[in-house]
């Protein structure tokens, strides 16, 4: 009986240690890479922007090169808003006595969901090759040296995604060293046995845009942190590593009749004075009809102002953490614009990065 006793103690005090080390022993922090979308089909960029990327380190910059979308006249699929570079603005970006850039650059091509909806299973191998060749051209034009990495961008669904998987893999002849990556959204997440997984090395959650947009009941189409919850249950499990795109930009979303009439972009909250509309939280009413900086307001209009409030995009970055499997993350924000940024002070933006470790 003693000895099964003293047995017994010395069991304990092995849990015990086992538990005590458990406890005491820390997490591996995630390591995070900084990176900004540039989505503009000109390369030039402010010398607020440039002093910004120094501040924040930011070490990479998805640099849209071209979209794809349907012409409906031809019948077929084009290249349209090509990138061109400013060569002036952009010498500042590049390492001294080089012609390499100081960051790590990856082209990004957006193709419409229509486009691949509308196109002929016949036309995706000249169409990929045909994207293949523009990309290549784009990059050795502008000596966009060390490519390390493409992303694919398209939303696409359950209905396009064999024509899109197809485009990317006959890409993929061209490109045989370079890794792929492609942006997923929020839905492509939750319904995975739908939509599918794309086949490339990465994937790149776009956390925004996960509201409906053309709902007037909609509170904000851009980020909610709890809407974003009900779609992320089974993020840990997505079979791909997963960087993550956060949004700091903002627009107007216009209804006539309760029914959306589009986006009214670059115009701030204080442009919608008292004499013509009345503000309730987040929307607007026109009361009378105006003319306000080339749009054409009647009354009775509804305008809901929507924001990306650094509150919501760090309670939506720690829902995220916690889920992502991967311990390197690549965290961009959407997008180097100096209108868009001079909205947050530097610490928001440093706040934004850290919250993903």
């Amino acid at each position: 009986m003693l000895l099964l006793k003293h047995g017994y103690f010395i069991f304990i005090i092995c849990v015990s240690i086992i538990c005590l080390c458990s406890c005491n022993e820390k997490k591996e922090e995630r390591q995070i890479e900084r990176s900004f979308y540039y989505w503009k089909s000109v390369l030039n960029l402010t010398g607020f922007e440039k002093k910004l990327l120094d501040s924040l380190r930011v070490k990479t910059i998805y640099l849209k090169f071209f979209d794809v979308d349907w012409n409906e006249p031809a019948k077929g699929p084009v290249p349209v808003a090509r990138l061109t570079v400013n060569e002036a603005s952009v010498a500042s970006l590049r390492a001294a006595g080089t012609n390499n850039f100081k960051f790590n650059v990856i082209p990004v091509i957006f193709i419409t969901n229509e486009c691949i909806s509308k196109i002929d299973t016949s036309q995706i191998a000249a169409l990929g090759d045909h994207i293949s060749d523009l990309t290549f051209k784009l990059i050795s034009a502008n000596a966009f040296n060390d490519i390390s990495e493409i992303q694919f961008d398209c939303d696409w669904t359950g209905s396009t995604r064999e024509k899109y998987f197809a485009l990317i893999r006959q890409f993929k002849k061209r490109f045989t060293q370079t890794p792929l990556s492609a942006t997923i959204r929020l839905h492509q997440i939750k319904f995975i046995s739908k939509t599918g997984t794309p086949p490339v090395d990465r994937g790149l959650l776009m956390c925004y845009n996960m509201g409906n947009l053309k709902d007037p009941a909609t509170k904000n189409s851009i980020l909610e942190a709890e809407e974003l919850k009900k779609y992320t249950g089974n993020l840990s499990r997505y079979p791909l590593p997963l960087d993550i795109a956060l949004p700091l930009f903002d627009w107007k979303v216009l209804y006539r009749n309760n029914l959306y009439t589009g986006l009214i972009q670059h115009l701030p909250g204080t442009a919608f004075n008292h004499t013509f509309s009345k503000k309730t939280g987040n929307r607007y009413v026109i009361i009378k009809d105006t003319l306000l900086e080339g749009y054409d307001l009647r009354k009775g209009d509804m305008i809901r102002d929507e924001q990306s409030h650094i509150t919501e995009i760090l309670a939506a970055a720690k829902a995220i953490s916690g889920q992502l499997k991967n311990t390197q993350t690549r965290v961009s924000l959407y997008h180097l614009d100096s209108l868009i940024l001079s909205k947050y002070t530097t610490h928001e933006l440093e706040s934004i990065y850290n919250s993903l470790h």
